[in-house]
């Protein structure tokens, strides 16, 4: 394992690959309201909701399964950190409460991603990536970890 210390990391550099992050990320963002920008960087329980809800509606508990499989098993949430994120998330319109045409009298509850919802989940997206070209840069990730 190499150890690499402060001192092997060019502060200009770092720097330099932030800014550009920054403004990669603050053009994607300009949809996004003040409110909406807080939640940057996102927690665990949020990112991995707005992932889950990516590719379309899905309700509570299959939100659920999907954040586990997502993990890979690494994270997984409990009801109420489901049900407490899914709220925040619905008060920020970062989320909606969809109509079950499937079944109409189920208590279950849908959701999909609101435009918001998918321009938050970019931004992080972006800012993840610049984080790993970072690390790349400064030869802290394997090259084949991609």
């Amino acid at each position: 394992m190499t150890r690499i210390s402060v001192t092997d990391i060019s502060a200009t550099d770092t720097y330099d690959s932030l800014i550009q992050a920054t403004a990669y990320m603050a053009r994607n963002a300009q949809t996004l309201s003040p409110e909406q920008r807080k939640l940057l960087p996102l927690t665990p329980a949020v990112f991995f909701v707005l992932f889950a809800l990516a590719d379309g509606e899905k309700h509570g508990y299959v939100v659920m399964q999907h954040v586990a499989m997502l993990s890979d098993g690494k994270f997984r949430m409990g009801p109420g950190t489901l049900y407490t994120t899914i709220q925040r998330l619905l008060e920020l319109s970062l989320i909606e409460e969809t109509a079950n045409h499937d079944e109409p009298e189920s208590r279950r509850r849908y959701y999909r991603l609101t435009g918001a919802g998918k321009a938050l989940l970019h931004v992080e997206f972006d800012r993840m990536d610049a984080l790993l070209r970072l690390a790349h840069q400064k030869k802290l990730v394997p090259r084949n970890a991609q």
